[in-house]
């Protein structure tokens, strides 16, 4: 009984020891992981799934990638040991410190009780502003002589904000204007489908003036493709750009023909869009992305040039299928609507907009594109959020 006490107590030791030994091999790991990193040049990012990490002595490269979420190492250590290896982790800081740096604008909920452009609390009513639909209090701010309502971006409306923003959410998630009257009706409001629209095209347009002033921190990643569109029966394509690490939909442009198309506008908007080129840009082989790419994109200079993969296949790392799961929801929008009824319509725009600010992806763990672009939209409703914060800004300028 007593040796069996005896072995038992001998194998916990054992274990512990094990134990500490790993966690102290780990700990080395993570801090040699961290050195190399420092160094400043030996982690280099060829894609969001793929690095080449050099060694820390400097002698020779190792492959780092993730293969279904689970990064892989082609060192020795991570081989034969399926250790976490200082090379793994030398690319998990280089991913931690580009998050850090990444700068963050937030867009606030408005506060009512203040002045909407000094942010003093000495504010006074001033009279009452008429219309048929009713009387709104005005205000006027005693610190820098400001006038304004609280009901800012949705001034003269018969309809409350929050059944406004309702119906921008539904028409945007995929119903057409005539269910989303049907839907207003069973709320008490008694609105046409033009009326719908006519809220569609108002807040798309001042909401894009806004946001458009409003730089993204996009990754150096970027996607193009174009699908195919029925513009008053006729076929068109819309060409679009989005970021690939955070599906943020950077720019489109709706052309007559496929083969023909300059997409150098495309490029160029972009660009003004990012505040930069990208390093990597992934396409199909059409002809008008590799042309627009010479022009705009293709430089001297081999470390600020772009690199463009045009073979991209159906698996791996430089397929397109995150481009064809956008189409897919561009798609699915469009088939409600039985067509787009003119080529400059605001839909198109209002979707981009809803894509980037409101809509949830699983792939960014639930977050929004905007979100991973550190541009962090606040409140309950982002749709009342923005756009009175555009409406105050449209107001002051």
């Amino acid at each position: 009984m007593a040796a069996s006490l005896i072995f038992v107590l001998c194998c916990n030791i054992a274990i512990v020891r094990e134990m500490r030994f790993e966690k102290e091999l780990d700990e080395g790991r993570a801090m040699r992981g961290q050195a190399i990193y420092q160094t400043g040049n030996h982690v280099e990012r060829l894609d969001p799934l793929t690095y080449h990490v050099q060694s820390q002595i400097g002698k020779g490269a190792y492959k780092v990638a993730k293969r279904d979420g689970v990064w892989d190492c082609s060192c020795p250590d991570h081989v034969y040991r399926n250790a976490k290896c200082k090379h793994i982790w030398a690319v998990e800081f280089s991913l931690a410190l580009r998050d850090e740096v990444r700068s963050r604008v937030l867009i606030k909920p408005l506060d009512m009780q203040i002045c909407l452009y000094c942010g003093s609390s000495t504010i006074t009513k001033d009279g009452l502003r008429h219309n048929k639909n009713g009387e709104i209090q005005r205000f006027t701010c005693k610190a820098c002589g400001k006038r304004f309502v609280r009901n800012l971006g949705f001034e003269r409306l018969k309809a409350t904000p929050q059944v406004v923003t309702s119906a921008l959410q539904l028409y945007f998630t995929g119903e057409s204007l005539r269910n989303v009257q049907k839907f207003l009706r069973l709320q008490g409001i008694n609105v046409s489908h033009q009326t719908v629209y006519n809220w569609v095209k108002r807040y798309v347009a001042l909401m894009q003036k806004y946001l458009d002033k409003i730089t993204p921190q996009v990754s150096p990643v970027w996607r193009a493709d174009e699908l195919y569109l029925k513009v008053k029966g006729d076929m068109k394509y819309l060409f679009a750009m989005m970021d690939d690490e955070t599906r943020f939909w950077i720019a489109q442009e709706v052309a007559d023909s496929k083969y023909t198309h300059d997409a150098r506008q495309l490029f160029s908007l972009a660009r003004a869009v990012a505040g930069k080129i990208p390093k990597v840009l992934i396409t199909d082989g059409l002809p008008a992305y590799h042309q627009a790419y010479m022009k705009e994109y293709r430089t001297n200079r081999l470390d600020k040039t772009t690199h463009h993969i045009r073979q991209i296949t159906l698996t791996g790392a430089h397929n397109n299928n995150k481009m064809e799961r956008l189409n897919g929801e561009i798609r699915d929008r469009e088939k409600v609507m039985r067509g787009l009824k003119k080529p400059e319509t605001p839909i198109l725009t209002g979707y981009q907009i809803y894509h980037n600010y409101m809509r949830p992806h699983e792939a960014l763990e639930g977050k929004t594109p905007a979100d991973a672009c550190g541009i962090e939209v606040q409140g309950e409703n982002k749709w009342i959020t923005i756009i009175q914060n555009a409406s105050r800004k449209h107001d002051s300028e």
